[in-house]
């Protein structure tokens, strides 16, 4: 049974690792367009993956990874900073959704007015889940 008590510490547990937070370095998938994700880092796992829009330097809304022709390479520093500061701006919305499936919650996180990242939750609302397939791609490629 789901209890209204673990979402809310859900929720205040994102709220608290929040600040512990870090951007990793970008993964960028290249052919005619150009992509490029960042994982958001806690301890050595990562949480979840930020789009990244090169057109406004900024992070774009969960959902919309933003394919891009352009001239020249991406700067990784630049992305990462450009996070960065969003994560250090970022809030958590006061709620949350359960995944059955998962057997967890999953918490927003906003960015201005946009959703930039989901942040899953065991069930009993004490543990950080990580994102397994996204940590072994950060591992795979070195970042």
């Amino acid at each position: 049974m789901l209890r209204t008590e673990d979402a809310s510490k859900a929720v205040d547990l994102v709220r608290d690792a929040l600040r512990f937070f870090r951007a990793g370095e970008p993964i960028v998938h290249r052919g005619p367009l150009v992509h490029a994700d960042v994982p958001v880092l806690y301890l050595d796992f990562a949480i979840d993956r930020v789009h990244y829009d090169p057109r406004t330097g900024a992070p774009s809304p969960k959902g919309n990874p933003v394919h891009v022709r352009i001239e020249g390479d991406l700067r990784p520093d630049e992305i990462i900073e450009s996070v960065e500061k969003a994560l250090k701006e970022a809030r958590v919305i006061d709620a949350c959704e359960f995944r059955g499936p998962e057997d967890c919650w999953v918490v927003p996180v906003a960015w201005k007015s946009f959703i930039i990242m989901h942040v899953r939750v065991s069930a009993d609302g004490s543990e950080l889940i990580p994102d397994y397939g996204l940590t072994e791609e950060v591992r795979r490629h070195g970042v």
